[in-house]
């Protein structure tokens, strides 16, 4: 009889980071914390210039980017590394790290493309599993608290940033409709419950609509949600 084939998939390549903090024990810290779960950290930086350099230099997958730094903050920072005239970014995510989950520094950061934030305070585990996460192309969400940040600063801009993708004609009415709820902070379980759709369904639609609105990650989707008018805050669906 012959060996049955398997089509097993291919390995991910080892994940690689750049951990971004004015602090060197911080920078210390996490870095002994990843490298222990086999997560090569191919840089450090102290200040937002050299988070930048280090991102073109090294290409990581993730960033952990202190939002508070000297000289060049994780804000700008951010913009420069996502930015779409900066091609050796790559795949490149950025994870804001912060003291204060309602800093309105966090929300800017998430306008400008990070795909989510994590408190300082965080468990190893945790840490792990976030920049794993973030990796795979999803976004690190607490959805209540990312919701509440929302909520809290989006209609307190002074000079708000006009919409990159303002135009939501091209989505049907039940992706309008996920993309509402997705922004009141439920998970796809939840929104599955909620829509009484299958998981599987409910991930088709909101691959869609990242896709449609050019979008990396559902923290996008939900700042746009808000921007655009198509849900205030304060709703509840």
């Amino acid at each position: 009889m012959a060996d049955a084939v398997t089509h097993d998939q291919p390995p991910l390549p080892p994940l690689r980071a750049v951990i971004a903090d004015d602090q060197a024990l911080v920078r210390t810290g996490f870095g002994m914390i990843l490298a222990a779960d086999g997560i090569e950290v191919t840089a450090e930086a102290a200040d937002g210039a050299e988070a930048v350099a280090a991102v073109r230099s090294t290409r990581p997958d993730v960033v952990l980017m202190d939002i508070r730094m000297p000289g060049m903050d994780g804000i700008e920072a951010t913009r420069r590394i996502l930015a779409d005239d900066a091609p050796e970014a790559g795949g490149t995510r950025v994870v804001i790290l912060t003291t204060y989950d309602l800093d309105h520094y966090v929300y800017a950061a998430l306008t400008a493309g990070a795909s989510g934030f994590l408190l300082k305070d965080v468990t190893p585990e945790h840490l792990v599993a976030a920049v794993r996460l973030v990796r795979s192309g999803d976004a690190l969400l607490a959805p209540a608290i990312t919701r509440r940040l929302i909520e809290r600063f989006a209609h307190r801009q002074e000079h708000p940033r006009p919409a990159r993708h303002a135009d939501l004609s091209g989505l049907t009415p039940r992706e309008l409709e996920v993309l509402r709820l997705l922004a009141t902070g439920l998970s796809n379980a939840e929104l599955a419950e909620r829509l009484f759709l299958s998981p599987t369904t409910v991930k088709t639609h909101v691959g869609r609509i990242l896709s449609k609105l050019d979008l990396r990650d559902r923290v996008q989707a939900v700042v746009l949600a808000y921007e655009t008018g198509l849900i205030a805050p304060g709703t509840d669906l």
